[in-house]
């Protein structure tokens, strides 16, 4: 029997996920009433006071976070709530700014072995002034989530110069070789993968899994598990545990790869990010990955309570 707690969802923001946050959140909210808790929602604004105010009234005894992008998963809210001795979900402060911020990511993925792809940081007017990596190669913000401000340059393709002219997503641009094939997800929970994800983007886009193709319903087809060899699998599921544990993780999180399958017989893992906050919407891949491991939508919010901490 689940002991009811009070429990405020985080949700909104600051980020261009907002309102995919906002979708995550109610999801969330609704699960964990039908558990028998006592929800409380708050919108996690522009005025810091008037959130620290509002978690003082409700007083919750579990920040739920539901949170997306800046503000949510790079650290923030996470060093507001140990400020406050507050318990929450998902990482803390270190492990969340780490994996937020990409190039910081890529550099522990490195140093324990994981395989990314060839890549740099750079700005906006070195990218104007010539090609970073031979084409194709793709540019991403550091520091977005859901695929915001991501980008394929091609060879022949004259978007350099116009995306690096309306680059809007900071300071730094990662770029990294462009990786063919297949993209494939690994949800974890604490130190066990659930299982592998194929991702075929439907829409009218780039060809990759996309803002849209993320939260569009029919924007994608999720297939689970992936039909792909059960060593590549295996190799996919250890690596998203293992990327989960370099970055100092804590309840669930979700490692995106990109599988380069077009040379037969010699299948090539590339990994990508890890995402902190995995969405909670209808259309969410960590959701639909622990149904099919026979985890209901209210379990896993329930699970994720559970192994909620104080950090301070």
């Amino acid at each position: 029997m689940t002991t009811p707690r009070r429990i405020t969802v985080l949700m909104g923001g600051l980020s261009s996920e907002r309102e995919v946050s906002f979708a995550s959140g109610q999801g969330v909210a609704a699960a964990l009433a039908s558990l028998g808790h006592k929800v409380s929602t708050l919108d996690a604004g522009t005025d810091l006071a008037t959130l620290v105010a509002a978690l003082n009234a409700q007083k919750p005894d579990i920040v739920f976070n539901a949170l997306h992008g800046r503000f949510g998963e790079d650290g923030c809210i996470q060093g507001i709530l140990d400020w406050m001795g507050l318990t929450y979900t998902h990482s803390g402060v270190r492990a969340s700014a780490t994996a937020m911020d990409k190039a910081a990511a890529r550099a522990v993925f490195i140093a324990a072995g994981l395989p990314v792809a060839e890549g740099m940081v750079l700005d906006a007017q070195t990218l104007a002034k010539a090609d970073p990596l031979p084409p194709p190669y793709v540019v991403k913000p550091v520091s977005e989530g859901s695929s915001v401000g991501v980008s394929i340059i091609r060879e022949g393709s004259n978007a350099r110069a116009r995306i690096a002219r309306e680059w809007a997503y900071g300071p730094q641009i990662l770029a990294e070789a462009f990786i063919p094939g297949r993209e494939i997800t690994v949800g974890v929970l604490g130190d066990r993968a659930l299982t592998v994800t194929d991702i075929t983007p439907c829409g009218d886009g780039e060809g990759f899994y996309d803002y849209t193709a993320k939260y569009t319903t029919g924007g994608s087809r999720h297939e689970l598990p992936a039909r792909i060899d059960a060593q590549t699998a295996e190799q996919a599921m250890r690596i998203a545990v293992e990327a989960h544990r370099a970055l100092g993780c804590a309840g669930a999180s979700r490692a995106d790869f990109r599988l380069d399958d077009t040379q037969p017989g010699a299948p090539r893992l590339v990994l990508l990010e890890v995402n902190t906050q995995p969405g909670m919407t209808p259309t969410s891949l960590l959701p639909e990955q622990a149904a099919y491991c026979g985890i209901s939508y209210a379990e896993l919010c329930g699970w994720l309570v559970e192994q909620a901490a104080c950090r301070q």
